[in-house]
């Protein structure tokens, strides 16, 4: 990475993990931030992590190399224009959004694809603000990337990788287009289709509310993403709205294919609905194959340093604690930590949170 001064417009979660990330792995670069909240960066000051405290868009800025737009999606197409007088020769901006088409237009219409290129990177956590980020949130994470139209783009995405593999993360390149559509399928309708469920049955439910009270397993399981937040799928929703109406689109048609082959009693349609998934799920996780059994799991976070997996099995071990599997998570944004365990059984998975918590081991 030859990047030597990054500036970040907002220092949230995301923000405050990459500069984190940035210090921790090359602490001789220079960081400047601004974000609305002043005690925040003082705090970020204080911890080393930002060097020059931004009182706002202005001419700090022509020293940067790189510029990270980190604020929520609707507001970083807006800082364009204002950074764009500021940008020195050779120098570019990204952002972090986890929706690009609305940035990538915007980007088109002020003329600036010869020096934007997006980011996504696939991590979070329920938790918010620059007091919840950490130098490892995106290690072994997914950071795509999306490059414009502009000759210089292969080159900007390429410094863009580089610093994506400084922090640890996995950089992929797509088309911004692409990625909507691909996020919309498997993250954005699934919180639509988890939502939904959940108020059906809410809505289905009897006085005495039975429905809720045997919810379990596999209801559980599917639904659990409907606990997020509400105002962020809101705008995920209006700021991703056209690949979001074609994937809805394509399962309501699936849902109602479906529910005439419940009504005709199609047996060979049905049992092809479920061998077709299931052989397809299968070839996404290491799963058992067959009737899905409940799953004793949790993730933690931990990072990505020699000995650290040793030292948590040894931890597990000491209490002679089985584990089934244990695997990274190279997709996090829903708070998952970077290392997933799971247990044979419940009373394996309880005592393993209570050993590891003991040691002082961030749970998700």
């Amino acid at each position: 990475m030859n990047e030597r001064t990054i500036a970040f417009i907002g220092l949230g979660l995301m923000g405050g993990s990459i500069a984190r990330g940035l210090k921790r792995f090359h602490p001789d670069i220079t960081i400047m931030a601004y974000m609305r909240t002043r005690s925040k960066l003082e705090q970020a000051k204080a911890e080393g992590i930002v060097d020059v405290i931004l009182e706002g868009i202005g001419e700090p800025l022509s020293a940067c190399d790189v510029i990270f737009l980190c604020t929520p999606v609707e507001y970083n197409a807006q800082y364009l224009a204002a950074i764009k007088p500021y940008l020195k020769e050779g120098a570019f901006i990204t952002d972090v959004g986890s929706t690009k088409s609305s940035i990538h237009l915007e980007v088109i219409r002020q003329g600036l694809e010869a020096v934007f290129v997006g980011g996504h990177p696939m991590a979070g956590s329920e938790k918010t603000g620059f007091e919840h980020s950490t130098d490892h949130l995106l290690e072994n994470a997914f950071y795509i990337i999306t490059p414009t139209a502009h000759e210089r783009s292969q080159a900007l995405s390429q410094r863009l990788e580089a610093i994506a593999k400084a922090i640890g993360a996995l950089p992929l390149t797509l088309d911004y287009e692409e990625h909507d559509q691909a996020v919309a399928a498997i993250s954005h309708l699934p919180h639509i289709v988890a939502s939904s469920l959940v108020n059906l049955v809410k809505d289905s439910d009897s006085p005495a509310g039975i429905m809720k009270q045997v919810a379990a397993g596999g209801f559980k399981d599917i639904t659990r993403i409907a606990s997020a937040s509400p105002e962020m799928w809101e705008q995920i929703c209006i700021a991703n709205q056209g690949p979001i109406a074609w994937i809805l689109e394509q399962y309501i048609r699936s849902l109602t294919q479906i529910l005439e082959q419940v009504k005709a009693g199609d047996q060979d349609s049905l049992h092809q609905l479920f061998a077709v998934s299931r052989e397809y799920r299968n070839s996404i996780t290491d799963r058992a194959k067959g009737a899905l059994p409940p799953e004793y799991s949790f993730s933690v976070d931990i990072v990505d340093e020699p000995g650290a997996i040793s030292t948590l099995s040894v931890v597990l071990a000491a209490k002679g604690i089985s584990i089934k599997n244990i695997g990274i998570n190279n997709n996090r944004e829903n708070g998952e930590g970077a290392l997933r365990i799971t247990f044979y059984e419940r009373e394996s998975m309880d005592a393993a949170r209570a050993q590891l918590e003991k040691y002082h081991y961030e749970i998700m």
